[in-house]
């Protein structure tokens, strides 16, 4: 692995760990045993490495929820399984990270805003139509509202006015948003296949 990548790899575990805001230059340095001048060398400050995690970030999850969606047998499957890939990274996920970057790194906070906007929302939108022709979500739907909808949920998830850390984990409020959500969409044969999918039997 060239250096580069070791130190944005690096950076990225400490700002999920930590946060963005409190990592320093010397602390990417320290955890990857290297001096401070050969981390300059590859970068020039702190945030040219936050831009260059999250491009990388986002080139991944791009990539993962892509395969995610073309794998899913139905659009139920497919929003369950990218909802517990989330999880998955939800749980590594510092809660000051949104905080950060829309105060400290308005061009990294753009590249965000820029993905989310298109491409998850993209493939929100498609999810419920996809579910939709399937017979598993409402065929009355106001897609573009549910879309964006789903879309803020994410971030609020991390808005400590809402959800203060010490009470909620991102990854615990976010599973509430996901599984309403579902429900709150699907048809009674869309409710039959989660209860499937989560070994789960109610009452008629």
């Amino acid at each position: 692995m060239e250096v580069k990548d070791r130190i944005l790899q690096a950076a990225e575990v400490l700002f999920m760990r930590n946060g963005i805001r409190s990592i320093s230059m010397d602390d990417i340095a320290t955890h990857l045993a290297i001096s401070k001048k050969t981390l300059y060398k590859w970068f020039e400050n702190k945030d040219q490495i936050v831009l260059g995690v999250m491009t990388q970030h986002l080139a991944m999850a791009q990539s993962q929820c892509s395969k995610l969606a073309s794998h899913a047998g139905n659009a139920v499957e497919e929003m369950l399984n990218v909802s517990q890939w989330a999880d998955q990274q939800f749980g590594d996920i510092h809660p000051s990270i949104f905080h950060d970057l829309r105060k400290y790194y308005p061009t990294t906070w753009a590249l965000f805003e820029a993905h989310r906007n298109t491409f998850i929302l993209n493939q929100i939108t498609r999810n419920l139509r996809r579910g939709i022709a399937e017979g598993l979500f409402r065929a009355d739907l106001d897609v573009e509202v549910l879309a964006r909808l789903n879309l803020a949920q994410i971030e609020m998830a991390f808005d400590p006015q809402l959800y203060p850390a010490g009470q909620f984990t991102p990854m615990r409020v976010s599973r509430v948003f996901d599984e309403h959500f579902l429900l709150g969409v699907a048809t009674l044969k869309g409710h039959k296949l989660i209860n499937e999918y989560r070994h789960v039997t109610e009452e008629e």
